[in-house]
């Protein structure tokens, strides 16, 4: 996902491994397809990293599918879909990541802003504010935050003015 500045840093690195202690990745899996799904899933990264989020959505959909309990998969197809301009997508993955884990605030920032971009900002500022607040240092945190809440204050601006 973009939401750093051009070139700054990320707040995920950038290429995360599914083995790291991810007790439901895709790695961790011992049916026999893992070893497809982890190609599938380290192939939808390789993807993603080289701006292709349609080509790498197609792929982490069908990881997804064959682990639907992977917290790694589930985070990186929301990002593939939410580059690829599926923001509705990205936003019920991004939920089905805090629904799970509620202090994962890189799933909240990225449910804040895909909800942004589906067009509900009050929603958005909520997630935002939460993703904020875990991680004040992010500069892109509190920037989104800032960005939401000026749309929000704009939007009720306007139906002041309208209403006169």
């Amino acid at each position: 996902m973009s939401e750093g500045t051009p070139g700054g840093p990320d707040s995920r690195p950038d290429n995360p491994s599914p083995t790291r202690g991810d007790p439901d990745s895709a790695a961790a899996a011992q049916p026999a397809g893992s070893a497809d799904t982890h190609q599938l899933y380290t192939r939808g990264l390789d993807l993603l990293g080289r701006g292709s989020p349609a080509a790498a959505a197609q792929l982490l959909q069908r990881a997804a599918a064959a682990e639907p309990r992977s917290r790694s998969i589930r985070e990186a197809l929301a990002r593939a879909q939410f580059d690829a301009g599926q923001y509705a997508a990205a936003a019920r993955n991004f939920r089905m990541i805090v629904e799970a884990s509620p202090s994962d605030d890189y799933a909240q920032f990225g449910l804040g802003l895909a909800l942004a971009r589906t067009g509900d900002p009050g929603a958005a500022a909520e997630h935002l504010a939460l993703a904020a607040a875990m991680r004040p240092n992010l500069r892109h945190y509190t920037d989104a935050l800032r960005n939401v809440r000026a749309t929000l204050r704009a939007r009720s601006e306007l139906r002041k003015g309208q209403a006169d």
